[in-house]
């Protein structure tokens, strides 16, 4: 009987190693199926997850608390599993280099806790080799079990897209690969328990640790070139959105829209790429350029913000400027590498202290990770300029008379919106009277 017929018939269990948005959603799928131990250092989720709670919002509370996923933050627990799946962040350092402290410590632990036949799957996005050079080294080290006669390693890369309700982990075709044949085999029918859109077997693990680094740098230089354009018209005096929208109508247009890239994938990935090619010798163009173009995006916001208030003829210094919205994309409470930080940053330097508001974001997690209080939209004022950085449903749907309750009392060519995500309804704002800038 092989590993994955004893999953099945739940003689032998799966351990996800990583409970944030793509582990957690991964080892409630499964645990829909098989027996599933859900492992993470954070012992303040696992309470959270023990709970019914669910602080990512991809599942949702009810689905907590149905699940029979055994949440655990003690390590030696994985002793208890044979098919694991590692899916741990994979940040960049200050210097936009990769940072594998994560993949790393995630290895050790799996290792110190392998148990011979198991399978180790790695789901965290890396650069060729990294899998292969570096964890199996680890797992070795750690578990003092040979990789290939004692247990066997794959890459299954994650594509969960996270607020996403339509393109769910069932849903979107699984990239799956192995050392070996008999390998990618098993790691093909255990995904295929979870994931009804099917599972493509790449032929390597360098391959598909590739395509996941790849999908990301694409659609990265995609909204680039879309946010050069945005910078070039705004110099032009024409609207990038209106330029987009006739471009739209031939068949074969991209639709891609500027826009502030960040999270934990599309703003990190590329740097991935670009770090494993200039080891190598090669030296990025179209990538790195791409990364610059998007990385500047909060400068060049920062500066239509302080003309819009120039031109209004308010005392920057002295402006009232709200942020709506502080996680990297809609309806999602992850502020991981928020872009929507680089703004805030930039109006700090011109002695503005803006007021932040984003109902989906952790009032905890924004303080400690960028020191920001996060204050309430019935609390917005007397502003003097609000910007629309991020297009949660609560935003979107705002009424031109709940926009106008934010102003107060004014005159309305005085008051400036800045709509960073093109949510609102141009011809409404501009005929309420609103100094008005989109990107």
């Amino acid at each position: 009987m092989n590993l994955y017929e004893k999953i099945v018939n739940n003689q032998e269990r799966i351990s996800v190693v990583g409970l944030g948005y793509v582990g957690m959603p991964l080892a409630v799928a499964f645990a829909k199926k098989v027996d599933v131990i859900g492992f993470d250092l954070n012992e303040k989720k696992i309470e959270l997850y023990n709970s019914g709670i669910d602080p990512t919002n991809e599942v949702g509370n009810e689905s907590i608390k149905q699940t029979t996923v055994d949440f655990t933050s003690d390590e030696t627990r994985l002793k208890e599993a044979k098919f694991h799946v590692v899916a741990v962040p994979t940040p960049i350092n200050s210097d936009k280099t990769p940072d594998l402290t994560p993949v790393e410590g995630a290895s050790t632990i799996v290792g110190r806790n392998l148990t011979k036949g198991s399978i180790v799957v790695y789901e965290s996005t890396v650069y060729p080799g990294v899998t292969e050079d570096i964890c199996i080294p680890i797992l070795e080290k750690e578990s003092g079990l040979k990789c290939g006669t004692d247990f066997k390693v794959g890459y299954s890369p994650e594509r969960i897209n996270p607020g996403d309700k339509v393109h769910t982990l069932e849903k979107i075709i699984k990239i799956v690969s192995g050392m070996d044949s008999e390998t990618l085999e098993e790691i093909a029918k255990i995904y295929k328990l979870v994931i009804e859109a099917g599972v493509h077997k790449a032929s390597s693990i360098k391959v598909a640790e590739a395509a996941k680094v790849v999908e990301n740098s694409q659609r990265d230089i995609n909204i680039a070139f879309m946010n050069e354009l945005a910078m070039v018209f705004d110099r032009m005096g024409i609207d990038t959105i209106d330029v987009i929208e006739a471009m739209n109508t031939k068949w074969n247009a991209l639709k891609f829209y500027p826009g502030l890239v960040g999270g934990h994938c599309i703003g990190v990935d590329p740097y991935y790429f670009v770090y494993e090619a200039e080891r190598l010798g090669y030296h990025s163009q179209i990538t790195l350029s791409g990364r610059k173009i998007n990385d500047g995006m909060g400068e060049f916001i920062v500066d239509s913000i302080i003309k819009k208030l120039i031109l209004a003829n308010k005392v920057v210094k002295q402006a009232n400027v709200v942020i709506l919205g502080v996680t990297f994309k809609e309806n999602c409470p992850d502020i991981r590498n928020s872009k929507v930080v680089d703004i805030i940053k930039g109006l700090n330097e011109y002695s503005i202290e803006p007021l932040i508001v984003d109902p989906h974001a952790d009032a905890y997690d924004a303080k400690c990770e960028y020191g920001i209080d996060l204050a309430r939209l019935k609390d917005v004022k007397d502003a003097d300029c609000i910007v629309f950085a991020v297009a949660h449903e609560e935003f979107k749907n705002m009424s031109i008379e709940q926009i106008d309750g934010m102003f107060g009392d004014f005159n309305s060519q005085e008051q400036v919106i800045i709509d960073v995500k093109s949510m609102l309804k141009k011809e409404e704002i501009e005929k309420s009277g609103y100094s008005y800038w989109r990107l």
